[in-house]
């Protein structure tokens, strides 16, 4: 192995072993995996349709109790568990990809690209669609989503450094600002029945999880989670700077390719299905990343992990507090990582 290559790799090996000085990656993942588990168990019987307690003790639920629970709970659960850990992975990778921790898909526009995508197929295509209109959406948030990636990648490609990041945010500002703008035009259009379902979904919401909804989330995100995780060695070397990543055999170009399309796929899909969830992204993969370094090969397998823990918890709470209403589970999420945003900034705030 020449020199060139063996330096990367060990500066990667140190950078990934740091854990936070608390617990090995295996046990890591053993703990949120647990933790997982457990908040979809008490979600399972939170809630008026959920499981009674005795479950547990071997009584088995009557079959009105158990078709119900089959057919409005669990494909909620499992659809947020989904929604979760994609936005959570894909914030990972995305911040490892522009190597800056501000990125997530809501900042740099991909949850507005692909929900302004959505939109327009609910507003002016949904009437002709027939019974193709959820996967018409399917189609539509992917498009949405991937071409403002491209778009938001290929502008930061034009600057270095500290340029970079800025012309990322404001990259991100003016796409949100645009599809908000059309989103707005759409709303003015739509018909009252468009207009509610336009503004339920905006604010994020799992309430609608069908089985024909999940199933397409179950086809759809693994892939793209999988794909993920395979990025995660060159999304480690591509730390290092892409002539250094190069001489270590990274081929950088295709690994954008393959974190661009992964991250399309899975935000197109999860703001189609579940509307705009924000601050996921970026709230999960920073905390994460403060406990257990920024090796991607824990980090990312975490993030989704914790992602759906989040996600869970957030939907069982919006599914509880106001009971029997329901709260739009995007709503909790913003207020829970707005103000976490707003900490970041002022910390990282330099004098004049």
């Amino acid at each position: 192995m020449s020199r060139a290559a063996a330096l990367p790799q060990r500066r990667i090996a140190a950078a990934s072993g740091r854990h936070g000085g608390v617990f090995p990656p295996a046990r890591v993942l053993l703990i949120l995996s647990l933790a997982v588990l457990g908040a979809l168990l008490v979600a399972a019987m939170s809630g008026s349709a959920g499981l009674s307690p005795r479950v547990l003790l071997g009584e088995w639920p009557t079959p009105l109790a158990w078709k119900v629970w089959w057919q409005l709970r669990l494909p909620r659960l499992l659809l947020a568990a989904l929604v979760g850990a994609m936005l959570a992975g894909s914030g990972a990778a995305m911040q490892g990809l522009f190597r800056n921790p501000l990125a997530d898909p809501t900042l740099l526009g991909l949850a507005s690209g692909a929900g302004l995508a959505v939109a327009l197929w609910i507003v002016l295509l949904d009437g002709a669609a027939g019974s193709y209109g959820l996967y018409g959406q399917f189609l539509a948030g992917f498009l949405g989503a991937l071409g403002v990636c491209v778009l938001v990648f290929a502008l930061g490609q034009r600057q270095q450094g500290q340029e970079a990041l800025f012309t990322l945010l404001l990259a991100g500002l003016a796409i949100n600002t645009l599809a908000g703008a059309m989103g707005g035009v759409m709303a003015f259009i739509a018909s009252d029945e468009q207009l509610r379902q336009l503004s339920l979904w905006g604010m994020g919401s799992l309430s609608h999880a069908l089985w024909s909804a999940t199933l397409g989330a179950l086809i759809g995100i693994p892939p793209a989670l999988w794909w993920l995780l395979r990025c995660a060695r060159g999304l480690d070397l591509l730390q290092l700077g892409e002539l250094t990543a190069h001489a270590a055999g990274l081929d950088a170009p295709r690994l954008k390719r393959r974190v661009v399309l992964a991250t399309a796929l899975g935000v197109g899909l999860c703001v189609a299905l579940a509307g705009i969830i924000g601050f996921l992204g970026l709230l999960v993969p920073h905390c994460l990343r403060l406990w257990l370094g920024p090796g991607h090969r824990l980090l990312l397998p975490a993030s989704m992990l914790g992602g759906a823990l989040l996600l869970i918890v957030a939907d069982t709470l919006a599914r509880t507090l106001a009971s029997p209403a329901e709260i739009p589970v995007g709503l909790l999420t913003s207020l829970l990582g707005g103000p976490y945003f707003l900490w970041l900034l002022l910390k990282r705030r330099v004098p004049c």
